[in-house]
């Protein structure tokens, strides 16, 4: 079955599965999220999300953060790996958006980009689920195991990964089938020992066909 026949089985089979797929990292407005994902790099989104809890009663602003120092902000965000760096970053792009954005975090992604700490994933996440502008595919480790795997791409390069999909996808669908196929890549479609014999895809999917073959020779 080539790709053509197989997207759309996929595609309806994720929208059945994963009706309300969002972002996982909480918060209230698009500075919180640009924060959380900086945070998350390295990082489980549940730890994120116990670290920001308390984080973002202490500094809601952009202008907050550029105020708070290095120690203090390297203190409370210790428990998510790399502080040092995700604090200088943090604290580096509340300062450009105090200052060059009148506090507003810019709706762009070339804007983003000039951002410290802000690559192309981080950046779409930020568009995507914090202003719904679609202009490209998160490819975060979930989406790249799984769009692999599901035979959409056989790039190993984030960017050249999220190139494939937007050439498969209608732009309606980029903001969604990301989500969709991290809560996938979460829950069936694991790094090790992925549930394939209980995954609905598995009929659709190269490597699905190949680990259950496997197993029933085993």
């Amino acid at each position: 079955m080539d790709l053509k026949t197989r997207l759309p089985v996929i595609l309806k089979r994720l929208d059945k599965s994963y009706p309300t797929a969002e972002c996982a990292l909480l918060h209230d407005n698009p500075f919180q999220l640009l924060v959380a994902t900086i945070l998350s790099a390295q990082c489980t989104d549940q730890r994120v999300n116990i670290v920001t809890r308390s984080l973002f009663k202490k500094y809601k602003t952009p202008r907050d953060f550029a105020r708070v120092t290095q120690s203090a902000l390297e203190k409370e965000i210790r428990s998510t790996g790399f502080f040092r760096n995700k604090a200088k970053n943090i604290r580096s792009a509340s300062k450009i958006i105090a200052g060059t954005f009148n506090g507003k975090v810019p709706q762009t992604m070339e804007e983003l980009l000039t951002l410290p700490g802000v690559a192309r994933k981080t950046a779409n996440v930020v568009l995507g689920s914090g202003f719904g502008i679609a202009v490209g595919v998160v490819v975060d480790t979930h989406v790249q195991r799984v769009s692999q795997r599901l035979g959409l791409t056989r790039q190993k390069d984030p960017k050249k990964i999220e190139h494939d999909l937007m050439r498969i996808l209608q732009q309606e669908r980029w903001i969604g089938f990301s989500h969709q196929l991290i809560w996938h890549g979460r829950r069936l479609c694991v790094a090790r020992n992925p549930k394939c014999l209980q995954c609905m895809l598995l009929d659709v999917c190269p490597f699905g066909q190949k680990e259950a073959i496997t197993k029933s020779r085993a």
